[in-house]
């Protein structure tokens, strides 16, 4: 593929003159057997070209591990598709990348260094940041285009004029990082408006990110950068929902409307996002403005192709004002793909979470609870137990929880702390000397964006029960990327009729596997495995109310559903529907 080359009045591919029109998609929000299908309807929306982020906290799980490239992180595969679809790429690496992702994108194991302070010069964070560029660089040097490959240009770290840091060794250290390691096509960055003069580097190519007032920005943009391409690194075409939230909704005409200025103005667009995806598992990220605001599971975006890949409103009106000054395929806008409905679909089998705790992870004994970071753990849950001291009536206190506590005493359920709420402090009766205290602690998502990217997990600080610091703990993680150990007994036993965190598994069968939403009236809160894999968090309290199941996750015959509910719920029924619901507009 022609090389990219940045000029006085623009950019420039092969010698010509030359406008990016890129819309962002995640392969890691994406079922990889889908990602072709996106790639295409990417092309025909009028796309030269598509945007990628890469999570380091998924391809490198464990500190000094290797790179993971496999199955949905086969990042190489992707590039493949991208360049067979005839789409360049802008590949943004970070090691921070934001993307409303758990930690934006830091590895838990990172965070779990004291002191180390992340997206600085710090040694403490330089040095794993170093080994990871070590890692991947060789994978992406194939897919430059000065390798002949489909990635045009590469980012410099993510909207860092946000963060406050004002760091500029580092933004030149990962400069040279990445030129060392061979990244030998342009390099950009992505900032605010307000923020282009703290986030921008001399010598490196500036964009500019907003949702409207587009001549604004860019007229801001060229102030900082009086020469070169106009771009819009990041086109808000939409926006991401929190739990307890509503759905965002942008109009349609006003986007439109903006996109239409940006290119009037003769400048490069990168629309954020083209699809969203979903948060599969447990990995959306959360926001602390003073108040900590988790993100939902679903990442529709209110995008031009919608989370299930079908093309929206938004996809067809900005299908149409691209065509005003770029070439459009000369094809059908594609056609929604088939969807599944069945109904009634019963979950009987169940297995206690806090009965079967042991089977899901091991055990750690200390003086105080430990954190998540603490036992090498990146997401779930994590059981504390310890004995209480006394009888009677009492007031636990704790000193924080991230993010939120469901509290036991010997096995019944008593209260809930949430993080939202910032709680600290619940009212319970211990029945006895020694009797059994459980904690079991939710990680809601990482802080992906400001100052609170050092977001531990679990509990911190003291735990007393009337003043009387508790100590004798076992700490046990829960991270549930598995549930093979998980047995459902099936006779009426206590344990099967205990209290509290639940699975109910299920079957379907099924003979036309294809998208379908999972439904889940009656239930409060807690995840879902279809097949083994993780379609994510649902929570009554909204606005998401139904889960995306992929068809590639479904098969012909039977399909194993797996639900944990943290709380209770009406029935055992769930239901697999042909549309979603996402909540009431906001």
């Amino acid at each position: 593929m022609p090389e990219l080359t940045i000029t006085d009045d623009g950019f420039r591919l092969g010698g010509e003159p030359f406008r990016i029109i890129s819309g962002s998609l995640h392969y890691f929000r994406i079922h990889p057997e889908q990602w072709a299908d996106r790639l295409r309807k990417a092309r025909l929306m009028g796309l030269n070209t598509v945007d990628v982020y890469i999570p380091w906290n998924l391809h490198q799980p464990r500190r000094g591990g290797p790179l993971v490239l496999e199955e949905g992180l086969d990042l190489p595969r992707f590039l493949e598709l991208a360049a067979a679809e005839g789409l360049y790429v802008l590949l943004r690496p970070g090691p921070y990348i934001c993307a409303e992702w758990e930690a934006g994108g830091l590895p838990a194991w990172l965070l779990a260094e004291p002191g180390i302070r992340p997206r600085t010069a710090d040694p403490l964070y330089q040095e794993p940041v170093d080994r990871y560029f070590e890692l991947l660089l060789p994978h992406l040097r194939p897919y430059l285009a000065t390798a002949s490959g489909p990635v045009l240009a590469v980012q410099v770290e993510n909207e860092y004029g946000a963060s406050g840091l004002r760091d500029r060794a580092h933004l030149d250290h990962l400069v040279t990082l990445l030129r060392t390691g061979g990244v030998d096509v342009p390099l950009f960055t992505s900032d605010q408006a307000r923020d282009l003069a703290d986030g921008g580097i001399p010598g490196i190519l500036r964009t500019v990110n907003f949702g409207r007032g587009a001549t604004e920005h860019l007229r801001t943009l060229r102030e900082h950068q009086p020469r070169g391409p106009l771009m819009c690194g990041e086109f808000w075409a939409g926006w991401f929902d929190r739990w307890g939230g509503g759905h965002k909704r942008r109009r349609d005409a006003e986007v439109r409307d903006t996109l239409d200025e940006i290119l009037a103005a003769g400048a490069s667009v990168n629309i954020y996002m083209f699809h969203g995806g979903t948060n599969f598992g447990f990995t959306n990220g959360a926001n602390d403005k003073g108040h900590y605001r988790p993100t939902i599971t679903s990442y529709d975006y209110d995008a031009p192709l919608d989370e299930a890949g079908d093309p929206t409103a938004k996809y067809r009106l900005f299908r149409d004002t691209i065509a005003r000054y770029a070439d459009v395929p000369d094809a059908p806008v594609p056609a929604p793909g088939a969807k599944l409905n069945r109904e009634g679909i019963r979950l009987p089998q169940r297995a206690s979470l806090l009965a079967q705790a042991d089977r899901l992870g091991s055990a750690h004994r200390s003086d105080r609870p430990l954190t998540m970071e603490e036992l090498a753990q990146a997401f779930g849950f994590v059981r504390y137990e310890t004995a209480l001291p006394a009888a009677g009536d009492g007031v636990l206190t704790i000193g924080e929880v991230h993010d939120r506590a469901q509290v036991f005493v010997d096995g019944q359920p008593v209260g809930t702390l949430e993080r939202e709420n910032h709680d600290r402090a619940l009212g319970l009766r211990s029945p006895a000397a020694g009797a059994l205290l459980t904690i079991l602690v939710e990680n809601q998502g990482r802080v992906n964006y400001g100052a609170g990217l050092r977001d531990w997990k679990g509990i911190a600080g003291a735990v007393a029960f009337n003043g009387e610091p508790l100590t004798g703990w076992t700490s046990t993680p829960l991270p549930l990327d598995t549930l093979d150990a998980l047995s459902y007994p099936g006779d009426g036993s206590a344990e099967e009729k205990a209290a509290g965190p639940a699975f109910f598994r299920g079957t379907v069968e099924l003979t036309d596997p294809a998208d379908t939403f999972l439904h889940l009236p009656g239930w409060t809160k807690g995840s879902v495995w279809v097949n083994g894999c993780p379609l994510g968090r649902y929570w009554s309290r909204g606005p998401q109310k139904s889960l995306y199941v992929p068809g590639p996750v479904l098969r012909g015959g039977v399909n194993e559903i797996v639900v944990l509910e943290l709380h209770g719920a009406q029935g055992d029924t769930v239901h697999l529907r042909d549309a979603p619901d996402l909540g009431p507009a906001e």
